[in-house]
């Protein structure tokens, strides 16, 4: 099945995100250019595992589930915009941004040593993807739109493995779908 760790927002914080991404849809190109994500799946990526054989999830769950209860919960918020050239759109992070970053380093020391990390130490950049471009769409007008966006702050309380299915029927607009897999508290100890 195809993983990844990740932190998800609380639906209300999720949700401030509509009216932004309403006026994103207004500017030229957003329709034609640019494919955006199902709001119900939006997520922080802490770290992308793939495939992984259903035998190892269960080590892979355990060393998560460690990595969480050593980690105290912590504020964040969804803040501002960026992109990863002109290929995707995402909001940015604010709060203790740097438990996040140490959470994503457990999550990917995690699925190495279950032997499933796929992706080389890059630094973390937290984001929560808003479109992914196609063609030659330029991003900047997006993301001087996202500047001045500052959602609420909420309390990270959970790491959630989860999978994703990918589309697979050809049906124009099918999109990935999420599902949380395992969810564990943070702090619970160590």
């Amino acid at each position: 099945m195809r993983l990844f760790a990740a932190v998800l927002p609380p639906p209300d914080a999720a949700a401030e995100l509509g009216p932004v991404v309403r006026e994103l849809r207004r500017l030229p190109g957003a329709e034609s250019g640019l494919r955006w994500t199902d709001p119900s799946g939006r997520h922080f990526t802490l770290a992308f595992y793939g495939e992984v054989a259903e035998d190892v999830v269960p080590d892979l769950s355990a060393r998560l589930e460690r990595s969480a209860r050593r980690t105290d919960p912590f504020p964040l918020s969804l803040r501002g915009g960026g992109r990863f050239g002109d290929r995707a759109l995402w909001v940015g992070a604010a709060g203790d941004v740097r438990t996040l970053r140490l959470l994503a380093e457990q999550a990917l020391a995690a699925g190495r040593k279950a032997g499933v990390a796929r992706e080389e130490h890059r630094g973390y950049r937290p984001h929560l993807t808003l479109a992914r471009a196609s063609g030659d769409t330029d991003l900047a007008p997006y993301v001087a739109s996202l500047d001045g966006f500052a959602g609420r702050g909420w309390t990270v309380a959970d790491l959630c493995l989860v999978r994703s299915r990918l589309p697979v029927s050809g049906v124009p607009g099918e999109r990935t779908r999420y599902e949380v897999v395992e969810r564990w508290p943070l702090g619970e100890g160590v």
